[in-house]
């Protein structure tokens, strides 16, 4: 049986999600969790974080107004993200860490509009999910939709022009946005509740060692994942991404060639 255009990555989403499902961790997860921050740094993240969300969506009414064709890949970027944030890997010290799936969505339609896109995968996991909250919404979408996404951004440009082969800026962009996400949630963290002895720098170090032993290798995995994503996108939705790579100027997988894992 031949799959149709999307099949297979609608298959690995669901794979990801029924790992998700039948096998809970209750544990606390990475997203700073409901009414945790003081108000003032939660008012402060959110503030930082609305300029981003209004570029983002100029850039989204953008892309589907000019390529209608273009909703349903970034209903998948989301989706993808949606998945892969909302798992909960136990981590050895007691907490846990995920991946953030923010990678692929930037690599295809820009950082702007992936922020629009973490903000409401945030949003309906605060709600459906109790993963994060409400109040601390600008402070995740900060980390997740807006360093995450910018850093992979600037990555994947970066080593491009170095002239580093397509898969390996791939794999370093979703690869380092991931790692990026956690240091800044380290960071507000750090900055929200310094330590006693050693104030701020040695609260960012605490929080960052807390989630170092997980989220090394699961950035690394969600790097070889995306890679793996964007193998099938190139094989299969090759209409799509010719019209990215005109519309961006970004080049992307747009011929029957795969990327190399």
């Amino acid at each position: 049986m031949t799959l149709s255009k999307f099949q297979k990555i609608s298959l690995l989403i669901a794979y990801v999600l029924a790992v998700y499902l039948f096998f809970p961790e209750n544990a606390y997860a990475m997203h700073i969790m409901e009414g945790f921050l003081p108000f003032n740094w939660a008012a402060f993240w959110w503030l930082a974080t609305i300029p981003f969300v209004f570029a983002g969506v100029r850039s989204i009414k953008k892309t589907v107004t000019l390529h209608p064709s273009l909703k349903m890949l970034l209903g998948m970027a989301g989706a993808f993200a949606f998945v892969l944030s909302a798992l909960k890997i136990p981590s050895v010290t007691g907490s846990s860490s995920h991946p953030t799936g923010v990678g692929l969505g930037t690599i295809l339609f820009g950082p702007t509009a992936m922020t629009v896109l973490g903000m409401i995968v945030l949003l309906f996991q605060a709600v459906l999910l109790a993963h994060g909250g409400i109040t601390t919404l600008g402070a995740n979408t900060f980390s997740m939709g807006v360093v995450g996404p910018f850093v992979s951004y600037g990555i994947y440009k970066g080593v491009k022009k170095l002239g580093a082969p397509l898969w390996l800026s791939v794999f370093l962009a979703a690869t380092i946005g991931n790692l990026m996400t956690y240091v800044t949630t380290a960071i507000q963290l750090g900055l929200a509740f310094p330590a006693a002895i050693g104030g701020v720098t040695a609260s960012i170090l605490k929080f960052l060692s807390i989630f170092a032993f997980t989220q090394v290798p699961l950035a690394i995995s969600e790097g070889i994942l995306t890679v793996m994503v964007i193998n099938v996108l190139s094989a299969y939705s090759q209409k799509e991404l010719q019209i990215l790579s005109i519309f961006t100027g970004k080049e992307l997988p747009t011929n029957k060639r795969r990327v190399k894992p």
